[in-house]
């Protein structure tokens, strides 16, 4: 009897173990567990530690709820500016609902990659490659919404969304360089404009000052030839007082009328050879006359030629021809 007995203790104490071994389940810490009796889910969910189950009628369904990371293959589109473009991104989510992920999707990590490559696919062609280039941040919020609101009923919380790399073109990326060295070129042109303009403000202030002392336009000149000598060249620096150009200036400006002047004065007339009848006209007031006894020296009008000229016109009239009698002695001889 005490055999039988002691047998069927040991009987059910093995029962018992083997039914502890097909009954219990350990839920890890990141794990929860949904529980399907007679293929409905049955209780709530298993939290982690040991839990109990009935072998061959129930069935435990564990869920990661730990942040799955999710890399999107990278996906070719067309920017609205029309420029090809290939960007791969990240997804970061997780599971909230361990149930909702089991019933109402069939495989929630292959349900998030599809919609996040849609996603991803509709925001290259909604933005300018200036955005996806400068302004991911936006962009990144805006995907993030758009795979997030339809994982919402799957279960799954989508955290964070990182655009990873942005390809382009080579003949784009040659374009934006030559485009970044012409914009760095103005800003150094701008640059250095601004501070030729403050040069020159200080410039003018010191002449300025200097204007007043000619001491120290001469100090600031000692000064200058001094830095200049101190280097080890052959250049020979001879200093001119800028009052001497200023002299040879005043010289250059007084000389160039007087030139002019001379430039434009009319010829002197050489000697011409005057005609025996003109000559002796032309002496002929200095003649006198005799008139019934009496010496005289007729009157001629200024502006009457006594004689004729040398294009053969008339002479004086017939009454000052009859009262002039040249002098033999004293008149001019003929050539």
């Amino acid at each position: 009897m005490v055999p039988e007995l002691t047998g069927a203790i040991v009987a059910l104490i093995c029962v018992a173990l083997v039914y502890m071994g097909m009954a219990a389940r350990v839920v890890k810490q990141y794990e929860r567990g949904v529980l399907f009796r007679l293929g409905r889910v049955a209780g709530d969910v298993r939290p982690p530690g040991l839990t109990l189950i009935i072998p061959i009628v129930d069935r435990l369904a564990k869920v990661n709820m730990q942040i799955v990371t999710l890399p999107i293959p990278a996906q070719e589109g067309i920017t609205r500016d029309n420029v090809t473009v290939r960007v791969d991104a990240v997804v970061y989510f997780r599971v909230v609902d361990a149930t909702s992920a089991l019933i109402k999707v069939e495989d929630y990590k292959f349900a998030v990659s599809q919609m996040a490559q849609t996603s991803l696919r509709s925001i290259i062609g909604k933005s300018d490659l200036d955005d996806l280039l400068s302004n991911r941040e936006k962009l990144n919020q805006g995907l993030e919404l758009m795979i997030d609101s339809p994982a919402v009923g799957w279960g799954v919380q989508v955290d964070r969304v990182e655009i990873k790399d942005v390809s382009l073109p080579d003949t784009m990326k040659r374009s934006m360089a030559r485009q970044a060295e012409a914009d760095r070129e103005r800003r150094a042109r701008i640059i250095n404009a601004d501070a030729e303009l403050q040069a020159s403000k200080k410039l003018a202030e010191a002449a300025q000052q200097m204007s007043g002392t000619p001491a120290a336009l001469q100090l600031r000149l000692l000064q200058t030839v001094m830095a200049v000598s101190a280097e080890k060249n052959s250049t020979l620096v001879l200093p001119i007082p800028v009052e001497l150009l200023h002299f040879l200036e005043r010289g250059n400006r007084d000389d160039a009328p007087a030139a002019g002047g001379a430039a434009h004065r009319a010829p002197e007339p050489g000697p011409k050879e005057i005609a025996p009848q003109e000559s002796a006209s032309a002496t002929a007031p200095e003649e006198t006359a005799t008139n019934g006894g009496r010496t005289r020296t007729p009157d001629l009008a200024p502006d009457r030629a006594p004689g004729p000229d040398l294009n053969g016109a008339p002479g004086p009239g017939p009454e000052i021809g009859r009262h002039l009698a040249p002098n033999p002695g004293t008149g001019p001889r003929p050539d």
